[in-house]
């Protein structure tokens, strides 16, 4: 334990108290006879996608980028930089294999290649060694990793594989392989390095007579769970978060599911223009299935809209959903899965909606092709849940205009081309049971603001993207009163706040989820972008990071089953006072009860009662508890996420700066202190009679 750091926060929170102590109590309401529904267990879901190399970067435990050899080995100066991807961005860049022996000595064979467009052939000889490495790979000292390569070519070739891990001659470990004898042949290796490396290199080498090919290679640590990392989906699997949306995002506009399915070798590789990037297609429906088991998790299906249809989507929903018995399931079964996954959601297309979407269409055109697609997939499974891809006024305008949404300024965009949600509830109805909703926003700099001012701006920033929703989906309620009856819900799955991780961005994301846990009655979806940005990861290792405390902390004591209840208060949230910048809603976020930010909620089992306080000052705050309706009967528990610093962070390597600390609550009496700078949850047993 970090006494010293325990000091400086006992000091700091000190030193705010003082700096605090004349504040005004903020007088908080909590009325335990008006609740909302349950929280369900998806509030906390995540969102993945294949970015580039994202996936393989975190999740995925493949340490080796172009395994399969999309690009051809050619020295670095001959590399083509990748085109611009769909929104006009720059492509994404693998580490590529480089030829040993000389420039030309990889000849990129297409003509009887084991997958793909070419796999590489390497002439050897008796006295200079030839072939190729990849360089750049991390490997931890004393760690096994385990890889093999598909082989083939003459028996007179001597092909070694080596991990080198430093400049001296000692700094590697080299394997001889078997001897080719035509036939493409699986040769397994295993290498444990004798020290850390962040630029080790993987090199296939042959000398003697002959050549050689390479059909595909790979190499994971030996304890990955059936091709996933050990470190990154444990934590993931800690946060409990209930559903996993994937694969999703713009990559699935331009992806075919059938071309990863089978063994993962012979997939051929794809190029996909939504982020100009190769993908291995190494994971396909039944390794993101298997995902969602690893991380005992719901799976959330997006089907492909863009440039796919609804018979392939049909084909989708069989391939995971139908018996072994049908076309699609039987090919399921052969691939080592004959019982179905029965997977309840489905997305249908990511972002029609969007200038940057590959499949991009009109609002009516759209309509017809959701109709289809619902119907044709519906006809597979009736039992699936569908969710159509909609969007609201508030983010929806031309491409080269800016503005800061207000429910003024948007009314008279309901009811046309730049309102999706509303399109499918008037061309739809009836083809979906939910509707998406993503958002994405960017912290602004306030240079002319106070600190504390500045840092509760900052903080309250995101969740007016999520109160926007809320405020324009009781609009929707209004004018198609069918919703309520028909229980429509609202998934957000996908959002982010971009910027740095640390503290200041827990603060705000705490905000969010609290603002997420105001609208239960219809908010009962969303994934947050990307399950991977709960972690810090390098290739070697993981931790949870600041965001995915905030998680940690509210899908532990808010999650599912906990019954939101009413909190009101005498201080409402104030207009931002220094507004900046463009696409930030112009609505008012959080609880009545500024500077804090309060929820309150009662356990599942209804014994217990459980307020969330989030103080994104920099004091202590009193606050002057009011119960209606209910009453505590004795002390608590309180959970408090901090850090030393608004900066501080969670990193790999290093202790936690941003931790979750567990103490006792006195009972609440007429006024709790909340810590500055902190998210808190407090819990209280309830008076028998009161439950």
């Amino acid at each position: 334990m970090r006494y010293g750091w325990m000091m400086a926060a006992c000091l700091g929170w000190a030193m705010a108290a003082s700096a605090g102590a004349g504040a005004e109590p903020v007088k908080v309401t909590i009325d335990g006879a008006s609740r909302a529904a349950p929280v369900t267990k998806y509030e906390y879901g995540m969102f993945i996608e294949p970015i580039g190399g994202l996936v393989a970067r975190t999740l995925w435990a493949e340490m080796l980028d172009d395994r399969k050899f999309y690009y051809p080995i050619v020295p670095a100066a001959l590399d083509a930089p990748p085109p611009l991807n769909a929104e006009g961005r720059p492509g994404v860049s693998y580490r590529k294999w480089r030829p040993i022996g000389g420039d030309n000595a990889v000849i990129m064979d297409s003509k009887a290649a084991y997958v793909g467009a070419q796999s590489p052939r390497v002439v050897v000889d008796g006295t200079l060694r030839k072939g190729f490495s990849q360089s750049g790979v991390g490997v931890a000292k004393g760690r096994r990793y385990d890889g093999y390569l598909m082989l083939s070519g003459d028996a007179t070739a001597r092909v070694e594989v080596a991990l080198v891990w430093g400049p001296g001659p000692d700094d590697r470990q080299t394997i001889a392989l078997p001897s080719p004898d035509g036939d493409w042949k699986r040769a397994a290796f295993s290498f444990t390095p004798a020290a850390d490396a962040a630029d080790a290199r993987l090199e296939i080498t042959g000398l003697g007579s002959g050549a050689f090919r390479v059909g595909a290679v790979s190499l994971m640590p030996a304890d990955n769970i059936r091709g996933w990392r050990a470190d990154s989906t444990a934590i993931a699997r800690s946060l409990n978060s209930g559903m996993w949306r994937l694969p999703g995002g713009n990559f699935l506009s331009n992806w075919d599911w059938h071309g990863a399915l089978g063994p993962r070798d012979k997939r051929a590789p794809m190029f996909d223009h939504a982020w100009s990037a190769m993908q291995p297609n190494d994971i396909g429906l039944d390794e993101w299935m298997d995902l969602t088991r690893i991380l005992g998790v719901e799976p959330y299906v997006t089907v492909d809209a863009g440039l796919g249809d609804a018979n392939s989507a049909a084909e989708e929903v069989e391939y995971l959903n139908g018996p072994a018995t049908s076309a699609w399931g039987a090919r399921r079964a052969a691939n080592g899965h004959p019982e179905p996954y029965g997977v309840k959601f489905w997305n249908i297309g990511n972002e029609p909606y969007g200038w940057w979407q590959i499949g991009k269409t009109s609002l009516d055109y759209f309509m017809i092709k959701h109709n289809a697609f619902a119907a044709a997939m519906r006809a597979v499974d009736p039992t699936i849940t569908l969710i159509g891809s909609g969007a609201m006024p508030d983010q929806l305008h031309p491409r080269e205009v800016k503005e800061n949404a207000s429910l003024a300024s948007i009314a008279p965009k309901f009811g046309t081309e730049q309102d999706w949600t509303g399109g499918l509830l008037a061309q739809a109805w009836g083809n979906f049971d939910g509707l998406s909703e993503h958002w994405y926003d960017r912290p602004e700099k306030r240079p002319d603001a106070p600190a504390d001012a500045e840092l509760i701006e900052y903080a309250r920033a995101p969740s007016n993207q999520v109160r926007m929703k809320a405020e324009e989906w009781k609009i929707y309620e209004q004018r198609f009163p069918a919703m309520k009856d028909k229980k429509i819900f609202l998934s957000i799955d996908e959002y982010a706040y971009f910027g740095d991780v640390n503290l200041k961005s827990s603060l705000a994301y705490a905000m969010v989820l609290q603002e997420m846990l105001r609208h239960t009655d219809f908010l009962t979806m969303a994934a947050f972008t990307t399950g991977a940005s709960t972690m810090d990861i390098t290739p070697t290792d993981a931790a949870l990071n600041a965001t995915g405390a905030v998680f940690k902390l509210y899908g532990e004591h808010f999650g599912a089953g906990v019954v939101p209840i009413a909190v009101s208060g005498t201080s409402p949230q104030p207009e931002p006072r220094y507004p900046v910048g463009y696409s930030h809603p112009q609505v008012r976020a959080g609880s009545p009860t500024y500077p804090l930010d309060v929820i309150a909620g009662l356990s599942p089992d209804g014994k217990t009662l459980r307020i969330g306080v989030v103080n994104a000052t920099f004091a202590q705050q009193p606050l002057n508890l009011d119960l209606k309706s209910m009453a505590v009967r004795g002390a608590g528990r309180r959970w408090v996420l901090t850090g030393a610093s608004l900066e501080a962070a969670n990193k790999v390597g290093a202790s936690p700066g941003v931790t979750i600390t567990a103490g006792s609550a006195p009972r609440p009496g007429a006024r709790l202190t909340v810590p500055p700078i902190s998210a808190t949850v407090f819990e209280f047993p309830i008076a028998a009679e009161n439950r």
